[in-house]
């Protein structure tokens, strides 16, 4: 069985319905790259499986359970570890307080977060809303971490970072890819970086699956019809 089994979903933003058939699978230690153009459906097919929103159509499974009857909360504690688009650290609390927040039993601590990121060691004490974007973003993907999750999802984690901090944050996701055991959504626009990383690939096109595979095998017709590359 898949640790991630999405098929057919579908999911409205009121009476807007924005995913009409998105479905894709996600096996341990996996990473895929959910890939599409702006407004496609990639961010609300992460929402529905972090379940920030709920899906009305298909099946959303997880390590064997129905998200459909879980509230995020539920999902989190499952093993889903969301880093959102935009960051959204608390700004008044300190890096510190910022992870342990978050932080659930594990082998994810603040020692280990601080050796993925040694910058946030370095700044502890200090408000998240003083931190640069970058240190923002490590910071991010550090409290998803100590939530000690089998699935990290990372929804545009480079997006709007000078490029020596994009170079940090990819050189992170490769160490996660290769030294621990987590299946990881990653959403970038970079294909040079999701080809260093990832297993496979889908893409997402007006709120449907239009291509799945091995993302070796995205062909150059595929990604100039889908992502205009």
């Amino acid at each position: 069985m898949s640790l991630l089994e999405l098929a057919d979903i579908s999911a409205f933003y009121g009476p807007s319905q924005a995913l009409f058939g998105v479905s894709l699978s996600l096996e341990e230690g996996e990473v895929l790259a959910l890939m599409g153009r702006n407004g496609m459906g990639k961010t609300t097919t992460l929402r529905v499986i972090s379940r920030l929103l709920a899906h009305r159509g298909g099946t959303a499974v997880f390590d064997g359970h129905d998200l459909a009857r879980l509230p995020a909360y539920r999902a989190a504690r499952l093993g889903i570890g969301l880093v959102p688009e935009g960051r959204r650290c608390f700004a008044p609390l300190s890096v510190r307080e910022n992870l342990i927040a978050a932080a659930r039993p594990g082998a994810w601590d603040l020692g280990r977060v601080v050796a993925l990121f040694p910058r946030l060691g370095e700044r502890m004490a200090q408000q998240a809303a003083t931190l640069s974007g970058g240190e923002q973003q490590m910071l991010a993907i550090g409290r998803a971490l100590m939530t000690n999750p089998r699935l990290l999802i990372l929804d545009e984690a480079t997006e709007g970072l000078a490029p020596v901090v994009r170079r940090e944050i990819w050189e992170a996701v490769r160490r996660l890819r290769a030294e621990t055991g987590l299946a990881i959504i990653v959403v970038d626009k970079s294909l040079k970086e999701l080809a260093s990383i990832a297993d496979k690939a889908v893409i997402v096109e007006k709120g449907r699956t239009v291509w799945s595979g091995a993302f070796a095998t995205l062909s150059p017709e595929a990604r100039r019809q889908y992502l205009g590359l």
